[in-house]
């Protein structure tokens, strides 16, 4: 049974940092693409940032790009989201998924098969 448990959301003030975390467990994880998307209420989920089994391939939605960083440690299973000089418009849930979503696109919800049950980031202006 895969389980993807993400932690280290909470509320901050703007330009502040949060590092958050996401345990995987009952999967392959270095076979597995990981990705951080956002859900705000009442509006779609959305890409953050993307990053390949092996930690080569990295992506980012542009409206992170800067501020925001990716990255995965294979013998932990665990991936994390870095996101620095955060803004009111980072509030929102969330979410790290796994899947492979090879020869798809990797901003794609779909193309990911796991989810986790998603941790709250509230930045206050």
């Amino acid at each position: 049974q895969v389980q993807l448990v993400e932690s280290g959301g909470g509320l901050v003030q703007a330009g502040d940092s949060l590092r958050l975390s996401c345990a995987a467990s009952g999967l392959t994880f270095s076979a597995y693409t990981l990705a951080w998307f956002r859900q705000v209420p009442g509006k779609e989920r959305e890409f953050v940032a993307t990053i390949s089994g092996r930690g080569r391939g990295i992506y980012y939605a542009e409206s992170v790009k800067a501020r925001l960083t990716i990255s995965r440690d294979n013998a932990k299973n665990t991936v994390f989201l870095q996101m620095n000089s955060l803004k009111s418009e980072d509030t929102a849930v969330y979410y790290c998924a796994a899947g492979t979503p090879l020869g798809a696109r990797m901003d794609l919800d779909s193309s990911y098969a796991y989810w986790g049950q998603g941790t709250q980031v509230t930045v206050s202006s």
